[in-house]
């Protein structure tokens, strides 16, 4: 019976560990730009405010008054010109426009160049996460090799977890493989 339950917490490990390989590659891919611009792509740039470095959605709201169009209203009116020098400072290239107590920043369609060059970028996040995908598999291998050397598993129980392990793995590939299509296309057509 105890063997069941260490079998079961490397599973449930690798699938945790999957589902947070997932949701990260998720964040990563809203960041990039597409034809309807979100404050997905701002929100995680790092703004020095007060000396201590701050992700830009802890010190702001945001909205979208138009497609091209993102306006971002600081809590404190005095992080403005902060907030807008990290944004300068990113690789976004973006031009944050400040108004009074607000920077309003306007987005021009993207071309066929730059979408090529997101689309470049978007595969060198997701073959990131395939390949943190590969070292789970791994680890979760080698976690199943040892329990069986330790005689904690049958060698027939190592190859049914090894067989689980590949079929976890594998929908997460596939999950990875959707979330890079779609953000293509969306990238492409937008």
């Amino acid at each position: 019976m105890g063997n069941k339950i260490i079998n079961m917490d490397t599973v449930a490990n690798l699938k945790a560990r999957l589902e947070k390989i997932a949701s990260q590659a998720k964040r990563e891919a809203a960041t990039l730009r597409t034809g309807r611009i979100t404050s997905a792509l701002v929100e995680d740039i790092e703004v020095d405010y007060y000396g201590t470095k701050t992700p830009l959605k802890a010190l702001a709201s945001f909205s979208s008054p138009e497609p091209r169009q993102i306006v971002i209203q600081p809590f404190d009116k005095n992080a403005v010109e902060a907030i807008q020098k990290a944004i300068l400072a990113s690789p976004l290239g973006l031009n944050p426009i400040a108004e009074r107590e607000v920077l309003r920043i306007i987005v021009p369609p993207l071309t066929e160049e730059r979408k090529q060059e997101l689309v470049k970028v978007l595969k060198k996040k997701v073959e990131e996460a395939h390949i943190q995908l590969r070292q789970a598999r791994d680890e979760a291998m080698k976690e199943t090799s040892a329990k069986e050397k330790a005689k904690e598993i049958s060698e027939d129980e190592r190859f049914r977890m090894k067989s689980e392990v590949e079929k976890i793995v594998d929908e997460g590939k596939k999950k990875l493989e959707e979330l890079f299509l779609a953000k293509e296309r969306e990238i492409i057509n937008g």
